[in-house]
C-alpha cells in the first residue's frame, strides 16, 4: 500500500523515506525525547536504522510511516506511523510518535491525530485504533485521553527500554462507533 500525505491547514503528513528523515536528526538530538519508548534516534546513525525498521515494515504491509511538518512553524517537527496494522481484524495502532520539544504542548498533536483517525476509519475502514503509551508518560496519557480514547487496560512489565527498565504500557483504544461523536466534540471544527 501507498504511503498517503494527510494534510489541513496546520500540518502536513508525507511519507517518511530515507531520501527526507535526515530533517530529524537535530530534533533526534534532544535530550529525553523519546525516554518512555525503546527507540533509539539520538545520532543518524540510529535515526537511519530506525527509519529503515519503519520502511521494512512497511514492505510487509504492517505499517505505515509519516515525517511530520509544522505548517505553522515552518519546520519538520518528528515523526509518526499507522503500526501493528490487522488488516483481517480492522485494527491498527498508532505509535511511534515524536516530535521535538519546541512542538509539544500546541495544537500540532491534536491536528496530526485527527487527520490519521479520520484516515483510519473513514477511508481505510479501520474499526479500531489503538495506542499504546507508558504508564510513567503523563503527558502522553492525557493528551490520548484528550482525543477521546479509553483506557482498556495495561499490559506489565512487557516492553525494555534502552536503560534496561521493563515498563508498564497502558492500552487504549477508539472505536468506529465512538469516532462521530469524538469528530463533533473533541474535534470540532477541524
Amino acid at each position: 500500500m501507498t504511503i498517503p500525505t494527510l494534510e489541513n491547514q496546520r500540518v502536513r503528513l508525507a511519507p517518511l523515506e530515507l531520501s527526507n528523515y535526515k530533517h530529524l536528526i537535530p530534533i533526534g538530538k534532544q535530550d529525553k525525547l523519546v525516554q518512555f519508548s525503546p527507540t533509539k534516534i539520538d545520532t543518524p546513525e540510529d535515526l537511519k536504522a530506525y527509519v529503515q525498521t519503519a520502511l521494512e515494515q512497511h514492505k510487509q504491509q504492517t505499517a505505515l510511516p509519516f515525517i511530520i511538518f509544522d505548517k505553522q512553524k515552518n519546520a519538520f517537527a518528528g515523526c509518526t506511523r499507522y503500526m501493528n496494522i490487522n488488516w483481517t481484524n480492522k485494527v491498527l495502532e498508532i505509535g511511534s510518535t515524536w516530535i521535538g520539544k519546541e512542538f509539544q504542548g500546541t495544537e500540532l498533536n491534536k491536528n496530526m491525530k485527527f487527520l490519521m483517525l479520520r484516515y483510519a476509519f473513514e477511508t481505510l475502514g479501520f474499526e479500531k485504533v489503538e495506542f499504546r503509551v507508558d504508564e510513567r508518560n503523563l503527558a502522553s496519557r492525557k493528551a490520548v485521553e484528550k482525543l477521546g480514547c479509553k483506557l482498556e487496560g495495561v499490559l506489565r512489565k512487557n516492553v525494555y527500554l534502552l536503560d534496561g527498565f521493563k515498563r508498564n504500557t497502558c492500552c487504549y483504544g477508539l472505536l468506529l462507533e465512538e469516532w462521530n461523536e469524538i469528530k463533533e466534540t473533541v474535534f470540532e471544527g477541524f
